[in-house]
């Protein structure tokens, strides 16, 4: 999570360093302790699942058939579109029949895998619910799990040969932010623990180990986790005051009213919060680390920078980034809610209500609180930032265009400027007065450029 800036910042004064750390530690401290205070320690225990028996198989053949007229619809109705029938001779490879060929019909209906000699399925064992001691397989789905772990073994590659050592952080960052969401917010809600609460606490969990995982312990991501954490908090402030302003209930989703039926003591209005909280994290410490980084590489650039003229300078950088960051968050809600969004579009009410509907405007109040987070990020991170790297110097301009001097090492006081070099009055007389040759072979020992070459590079 966030972006990559290796450059090495500025020392930071000693009295810096010593503020930021009282803040951020009791920060961190206050953070862990909330998290060891809402840790569920009985977690509920998942219902028993459907115990059906599973087991690997390989496809050897297919056989396809003309399907057999249904009695029940009328002569004339058209049929659904795409359906098969025929059977699926199956090599058992696990299981009581292991090495064994079985039959099982091929699959049909809405979301059914369309299988091919050769493809890895999963079978279920069926029994005849009229006659106990008979069975049979029917092809449940593909099995994922060597094209999931290829594309994990491809992902973690990229990261590591383009990141090097900072790719290579970001996975363990990556871990851990699943870890903390498996073990901590998922069985906390769970649990019943209020989820607006749980999720500000697992994302300032996750904020401080992922940022200073990644980008190391420094001023500057001390800055980003103070402005990722204050814009974490007025996000869910605000979503809090939104959803109440719409009146959401949080079972606007086909997946939230299904939870109902399994789960129904967990809040959903809070679990909307709580999501609306998760995703905002990823983008908000982008942000908040560029801006940090931002104010970093210009006062780098130009130490004469005043406090203002770096604080404009980095706006400007995030106003650029918010633009663009606006668009991907509203398009990354929309593509996950896709196949409902095409819905919607064969609904016959009028577009009003189709708008104020309680998905819609789930998803609206999600995009607009996530964005005013970012937007509030971007300010209090660079003004942060601006007070950091500019701390011990002098804001007002000097005689001569000069904007103060720079702390020295130890950060006590303003460094002397360096003087100087004089140069000998005989020499600088004898260079003004002597003819040069413009022949001058490159070879000779002379320290004056060739006339004839461009000293634009050289300055």
């Amino acid at each position: 999570m966030g972006a990559d800036h290796t450059r090495s910042a500025p020392p930071t004064p000693p009295r810096v360093r010593r503020i930021l750390i009282v803040t951020v530690v009791p920060l961190f401290l206050v953070t862990l302790v909330a998290a060891l205070v809402l840790w569920p320690s009985d977690p509920p225990r998942p219902e028993a699942a459907d115990d059906t028996p599973r087991y690997h198989g390989t496809v050897t053949r297919v056989v396809n058939e003309p399907c057999p007229p249904n009695p029940v619809v009328p002569e004339g109705t058209p049929t659904t579109a795409g359906q098969q029938c025929g059977t699926v001779t199956v090599r058992v490879d696990n299981g009581p029949d292991e090495g064994q060929d079985v039959q099982t019909p091929l699959p049909d209906g809405p979301g059914a895998p369309r299988v091919s000699v050769g493809d890895e399925i999963i079978l279920v064992s069926l029994t005849d619910p009229e006659d106990p001691s008979l069975s049979y397989y029917n092809i449940a789905e593909h099995q994922r799990g060597k094209a999931l772990i290829w594309l994990a073994v491809l992902f973690a590659a990229a990261i590591v040969a383009f990141g090097r050592l900072r790719g290579l952080a970001a996975l363990g960052g990556l871990a851990a932010s699943f870890a903390i969401l498996i073990t901590f917010v998922l069985p906390g809600i769970s649990a019943g623990q209020p989820p607006l609460v749980v999720a500000i606490v697992g994302a300032a969990l996750i904020m401080f180990v992922v940022l200073y995982l990644t980008h190391g312990i420094s001023a500057q991501t001390s800055v980003a986790v103070l402005g990722t954490l204050g814009s974490l908090v007025l996000t869910g402030l605000l979503g809090l005051a939104a959803t109440r302003a719409t009146h959401l209930t949080g079972f606007g989703s086909e997946d939230a009213t299904t939870l109902s039926m399994f789960r129904g003591d967990v809040d959903l209005h809070g679990l909307l919060l709580a999501g609306i909280i998760i995703g905002s994290l990823g983008v908000l410490d982008d942000v908040t680390v560029t801006q940090a980084a931002a104010v970093t590489e210009l006062r780098h650039a130009n130490p004469s920078f005043t406090r203002r003229e770096l604080y404009r300078s980095a706006t400007r950088v995030g106003r650029a980034h918010i633009a663009s960051v606006v668009n991907t968050i509203v398009l990354a809600y929309a593509g996950a809610s896709l196949p409902l969004l095409l819905l919607l579009t064969a609904d016959t009410r009028a577009l009003g209500q189709i708008v104020t509907s309680e998905f819609l405007t789930q998803e609206i109040v999600r995009s607009v609180v996530a964005t005013l987070g970012l937007v509030a990020a971007v300010p209090l991170t660079t003004a942060l930032a601006a007070l950091v790297v500019t701390a011990g110097r002098r804001d007002n301009p000097e005689p001569g265009g000069h904007h103060g001097h720079d702390d020295g090492p130890d950060g006590d006081g303003p460094t002397p400027p360096t003087p100087r070099p004089g140069t000998d009055r005989t020499e600088a007389l004898h260079a003004l007065s002597t003819a040069r040759a413009r022949d001058t072979p490159p070879a000779t020992g002379s320290r004056w450029p060739d006339p004839d070459r461009s000293t634009d590079t050289t300055w």
